[in-house]
């Protein structure tokens, strides 16, 4: 089965809304790089997995399951009256690919000595522009495809660069040329704008609300600053060619406080072109 054409049929089938008696609904996508929003009455404290979880004033909150999440996950309720409601969700499974890249320079690959402290200095600007947890639910504008393109690298496919096996992949990527406008999918707040990563290139982080944010990597310029406050679909950055990279692309990830989130089951079927790996 071509590759959109899997992905749809994900959306489909993981796509749901789930009532927990008469107080408490999740709604999203129940499968590992999903993201769910839940709704609940005002002042109810909630637990997933039994780690407490911001709930906005209006009763929002999110669960997020990673890439490689057990198959269940128990969300827990305490109202204001101090009742409680629990349900175990159920967390499809998915099947990943592997995907061969081949060409990218051999430092990209296997950094020298040299490069650590800037590595090290980089994952921790990324790790703060992360960390910024506030009521903000701008995660309920709705999504958009930054870039809209041929996808040419998906959410949890194994990497093996140069021949040699790597981290998984964890975000979508969009193979677009140099100099293409990026959208911000949803409503949000910059927290990093940095010009040149040594993995990522030209970096942004957008934050959403309740630590859920999105980074877009390997871009051409940034054209927006830490704290400009973002609406879905305004202009923030450049697509580019920068970082470890064989050619132009927009890589876009997500993560919902520790968890690796899938942006395509957020953003759906690209709406005008399909994956080149079809």
């Amino acid at each position: 089965m071509p590759l959109s054409k899997k992905i749809l049929l994900l959306l489909l089938l993981s796509f749901s809304t789930i009532s927990i008696g008469a107080q408490l609904s999740l709604s999203g996508s129940f499968v590992q790089g999903g993201l769910v929003t839940g709704k609940s009455p005002p002042g109810t404290r909630v637990m997933v997995d039994g780690e407490p979880v911001r709930v906005s004033e209006e009763g929002y909150f999110l669960v997020g399951f990673d890439r490689d999440h057990a198959a269940t996950s128990l969300v827990k309720a305490v109202f204001a009256d101090g009742s409680v409601e629990s349900r175990t969700l159920q967390v499809k499974k998915r099947d990943y690919d592997i995907q061969r890249i081949d060409g990218l320079p051999k430092r990209k690959v296997t950094p020298e000595k040299i490069d650590y402290a800037r590595i090290r200095k980089e994952a921790e600007a990324i790790k703060l522009a992360r960390r910024r947890d506030d009521q903000r639910t701008d995660f309920l504008s709705g999504w958009i495809w930054p870039v809209e393109g041929p996808i040419s690298g998906v959410y949890g496919s194994q990497r093996v660069l140069n021949g040699e096996p790597r981290r998984p992949h964890y975000g979508v990527d969009i193979a677009v040329p140099v100099g293409t406008p990026v959208k911000a999918p949803a409503d949000g707040t910059v927290t990093l704008a940095h010009p040149d990563m040594f993995y990522s290139g030209a970096t942004l982080v957008l934050d959403h609300g309740h630590k859920l944010s999105s980074s877009f990597l390997h871009l051409n310029r940034t054209l927006v600053k830490v704290g400009d406050r973002i609406r879905k679909g305004d202009i923030i950055a450049e697509v580019g060619a920068t970082g470890r990279v064989t050619g132009a692309h927009l890589d876009w990830r997500m993560n919902l406080r520790d968890v690796r989130i899938d942006p395509q089951l957020l953003a759906g079927d690209m709406p005008k072109q399909q994956s080149d790996r079809n």
